[in-house]
């Protein structure tokens, strides 16, 4: 049997893992074999009979020896129908990896609720586990567990899983703090233009950690004579610089003030998360926050991170996009204002409740109903800020939104190299976007959607995007390889269809 069927089997033996809702050591109990063979299956690392296919279909409850290998998954739309009803926003993706990441922290058990099942999620856990983290899905799979081994094993990380995250870089903050010297793969995820850790460093060096990237692995060695006798400047407001520059004072012993911080959503559950495990964050929601750390912490925590508010602007762009009437229920408002004042001077008909708080007890939350209207296109141009202002990763929708409004619209997208580039995709199912440069998009509407097939641009955003426009298009769309969508999205066909939608899932076999 050929390393590269190997490679295939495994992972479709670790995505009918996954799709049953186990660990590793739950399919190795099932199998009686152990956590590391099964890893070194799902790895293609090691040779596997016909039998032990077989035996794990019949585990898994998945006709794996019948199917073979299978091939990426692809979406076939069937365009052009009304969404009605009402959807419930999920966790936010964002918050979710923090807390993964924050749990390094906590040498006791950490549980985080309804965590959003996603390959961004998957594939940290796959990271955490194969360096010795026990991880287990709980209460139907809704909730997860994770319990910290006494001493983690770096050597076996899982490189292929942390490549393909780039939140792997936010391991940096917590891990200072458990070793003198370490390695990491580098930073994957989204096709986004160039990207540096230097931003990261500008923090982390205050704490005496020191990086040197070489062989596709950053080195880490930390000095703990180095200290931060100073307030932190950031010299970037970006979310995970300041999560990483958090994580880093939670178990810093004294007091550490960070500077031009992100006050956005991520950053907020990552300051309450924690504040739940004894740490005292003080200016939660501003750009200033003093850090009272904890050196130790050994806590049994439980955590409800709140709802997702781009997953909350992407369902209403598809209610938009497909002049519907829908109810998106749990929408965390805080960090949707600045949007729905540009759609409300654009002409939004909509409705809002009063006012309720997430689970966590401090996010803000309402129901919001969509309902169709006829849209003009702004006054001023589309750009996004750093929170409270629009949203960087709520600035695609806009593209898809600015379509079907009359007139032009100016995007500019001055934070990623190439997402706006992306953005003319939309062209192929019959939109007309100029690409001005770079950054700025030109979007003329009202448009008359057409269906295509098209390959998923590489970037979360852009891709969901180009879906919605199909979903309003009349006929039948393809979109092919939407692995990009999965790692942000839980079951995101299957909702849309929950609302009116069609949309089939299928792959090449």
């Amino acid at each position: 049997m050929s390393d590269d069927y190997l490679v295939r089997i495994g992972k479709l033996i670790r995505d009918a893992r996954q799709h049953r809702g186990w660990t590793q050591a739950q399919l190795a109990e099932a199998l009686g074999t152990s956590q590391s063979a099964v890893n070194r299956i799902e790895r293609g690392n090691q040779n596997i009979s016909l039998e032990m296919i077989a035996r794990i279909g019949e585990a898994l409850d998945s006709e794996i020896v019948s199917l073979g290998y299978a091939g990426p998954m692809h979406l076939r739309v069937v365009g052009g129908r009304r969404l009605s009803g009402a959807i419930d926003v999920k966790t936010s993706k964002n918050a979710c990896v923090a807390l993964l990441c924050a749990s390094l922290l906590n040498k006791g058990r950490t549980v985080l609720r309804r965590v959003a099942r996603i390959e961004e999620v998957y594939r940290l856990l796959e990271v955490l586990n194969s360096i010795g983290v026990r991880t287990r899905w709980i209460n139907d799979g809704v909730d997860l567990e994770l319990v910290p081994p006494a001493e983690l094993e770096l050597a076996s990380i899982d490189a292929e899983a942390a490549v393909r995250t780039r939140s792997i870089i936010m391991f940096l903050g917590p891990l200072l703090h458990r070793m003198d010297h370490f390695k990491l793969p580098y930073a994957g995820g989204c096709d986004l233009g160039t990207r540096t850790i230097e931003p990261h460093m500008i923090a982390l060096r205050r704490f005496g950690l020191d990086v040197a990237a070489t062989e596709g692995q950053y080195h880490a060695r930390v000095d703990r004579s180095v200290r931060p006798d100073r307030p932190i400047v950031l010299t970037e407001r970006g979310d995970t610089v300041t999560e990483n520059a958090l994580l880093a004072a939670a178990r810093h012993n004294g007091v550490t003030v960070i500077r031009n911080a992100s006050s956005n959503y991520m950053v907020q559950d990552l300051c309450f998360f924690l504040e739940a495990l004894g740490v005292t964050v003080e200016g939660i929601g501003t750009t200033t926050l003093t850090v009272h750390g904890v050196p130790n912490i050994d806590v049994d925590v439980d955590y409800s991170p709140s709802e997702d508010p781009v997953e909350a602007m992407s369902l209403l762009a598809a209610a938009v996009v497909t002049e519907s009437e829908l109810t998106v229920r749990r929408v965390p408002i805080e960090f949707l204002e600045i949007e729905l004042a540009v759609l409300e001077e654009m002409g939004l008909d909509h409705d809002r409740s009063p006012e309720y708080s997430a689970d966590n007890g401090r996010t803000r939350l309402i129901d919001l109903t969509v309902r169709p209207s006829k849209l003009e296109a702004p006054i001023d141009k589309i750009h996004p800020m750093p929170f409270p202002g629009l949203n960087i990763d709520n600035v695609p929708f806009f593209a898809a939104i600015a379509a079907v409004a009359s007139g032009q619209t100016l995007i500019h997208d001055w934070v990623y190299d190439n997402r706006a580039i992306y953005l003319t995709d939309l062209n192929r199912l019959g939109g007309r976007l100029q690409l001005l440069d770079p950054h700025r998009v030109l979007v003329e509407g009202p448009t008359r959607w057409r269906a295509a097939e098209m390959m998923c641009p590489p970037a979360l955003r852009p891709a969901v995007v180009v879906l919605l426009a199909m979903m309003a298009a009349e006929g039948t769309s393809v979109l092919r390889n939407v692995y990009v969508i999965n790692r942000g999205y839980e079951d995101l066909a299957e909702r849309l269809n929950s609302i009116g939608a069609q949309i089939e899932i299928f792959r090449d076999i």
